[in-house]
């Protein structure tokens, strides 16, 4: 059984993991909130799934801490009910809502337990979930105790690209720019980079790439009306490797998945954190690329035009140093993590 649910930063990767267990004709089961995207993505994949009724219990509303026992209690008698139910070896938690009732259930029912965190900076479920699992995974080294670095699993569309090699002007192409504001958007970044692509130098005439998220892809179109480049913006990019396949460099985020995914295919990278990211996750997840001269990393609030501008005329000018950060990425990665999760699931049943 695999728990894993929220964002696609928690289910994608869950989701290769259990390509790999299925293709080993292990039978999956899944179990998640009806509120997150694993409603949709998991069914999707032919798996079934399970609901119990769970929410973030981090809050400042008085109202929600008193509610807390009854939803904790709730969920883990659900959880108990689905598990007797299901019968299943092993319980996979990579993070999400029903991980930590799913989790706590798996232990007192006699089951193995293996968790995975995905960032730098480990949630409060699985840092509680590390004291009593089997075998602690970290997609990063030194994130829990007891943790094993396997990293994070990718689609293996994505592991088997070469790292970019746009060699500038003997390239018979413009440079190409994959700029990422996750599923639901960044609005910094949806309003911040048409202006500082207005403005580069003339000759590199870049081509844009640009996922904005559903809720800003109207304001994203109307930011580059005024830039005389060929642009994309695009609500969702479903085919990553394919979009990853044909950046040169990417603007983006700093969420795990990114991160292992920017690692994987051997981009080089702009890194602009979330700053409400809970614990600050988001820039230590960036700061492992940029500790091995993969990506470069700005805080939104040093985000000024005149820098964005700077950093860009510099890379576009000089692609030996977007060469060398692809490079670097690919180095970087991990790119058995599904399989070794995979296996230590096995070893662990």
């Amino acid at each position: 059984m695999i728990m894993a649910g929220g964002t696609g930063g928690h289910v994608i990767p869950a989701l290769s993991v259990a390509n790999i267990l299925k293709n080993r004709n292990i039978s999956i089961t899944w179990l998640g909130t009806c509120q997150g995207i694993e409603s949709e993505l998991v069914p999707a994949s032919g798996i079934n799934i399970d609901y119990i009724d769970i929410e973030g219990l981090r809050s400042t509303k008085i109202m929600k801490w008193f509610k807390a026992p009854y939803i904790l209690t709730k969920s883990f008698l659900q959880a108990v009910a689905i598990i007797r139910r299901e019968s299943p070896d092993i319980i996979l938690g990579l993070g999400g809502f029903a991980s930590g009732p799913g989790g706590v259930a798996a232990r007192i029912m006699g089951l193995p337990l293996v968790i995975h965190e995905q960032n730098s900076i480990p949630g409060i479920t699985n840092k509680l979930l590390a004291k009593i699992a089997t075998r602690v995974l970290t997609a990063f080294p030194n994130t829990l105790p007891r943790g094993e670095w396997v990293g994070n699993p990718v689609r293996k569309e994505i592991c088997d690209l070469s790292p970019s090699s746009f060699i500038g002007a003997d390239e018979p192409r413009p440079p190409r720019i994959l700029i990422l504001g996750g599923s639901l958007g960044a609005v910094a970044l949806n309003k911040k980079i048409p202006l500082a692509l207005s403005t580069i130098e003339k000759k590199y005439k870049p081509e844009i790439r640009h996922q904005s998220g559903r809720a800003n892809f109207e304001e994203t179109k109307q930011s580059y009306k005024n830039v005389n480049l060929k642009v994309s913006v695009e609500k969702f990019i479903s085919n990553m490797a394919e979009a990853y396949d044909w950046a040169d460099m990417v603007i983006s985020r700093a969420g795990a998945l990114t991160i292992s995914e920017l690692s994987a295919a051997g981009v080089g990278a702009l890194l602009i954190p979330y700053p409400y990211a809970v614990d600050d996750h988001q820039f230590y997840n960036g700061q492992w690329l940029v500790d091995r001269d993969a990506a470069y990393m700005i805080r939104e609030e040093d985000l000024t035009n005149s820098r964005l501008v700077s950093i860009l005329n510099k890379w576009l000018g000089d692609p030996k140093i977007l060469i060398s950060m692809a490079k670097n990425a690919k180095k970087s990665s991990k790119l058995d993590a599904a399989e070794l999760i995979a296996d230590i699931c096995m070893e662990a049943s």
